[in-house]
């Protein structure tokens, strides 16, 4: 089973996550620190990915007997 490096796709949805926060922030929040920004992150780039077509998938992990991970 071949690999797929995900790490420019993951970098490209948080530079987009950051520059959209930054507008939730000052258009919605009027400026003020957004606390709970993880969530709005994750809410974010779990949109983007759907939008794509993308999803999360667990995978079995030979070195740790079968069990699931998500790459």
């Amino acid at each position: 089973m071949g690999t797929t490096d995900t790490t420019p796709v993951i970098l490209e949805l948080l530079l987009a996550a950051a520059k959209a926060h930054g507008v939730h922030e000052e258009q919605d929040l009027g400026g003020v620190y957004d606390q709970q920004w993880p969530e709005w992150y994750a809410a974010h780039i779990a949109a983007q990915l759907e939008e794509r077509g993308l999803r999360l998938v667990p995978i079995a992990d030979p070195a740790d007997g079968g069990g699931q991970s998500v790459r």
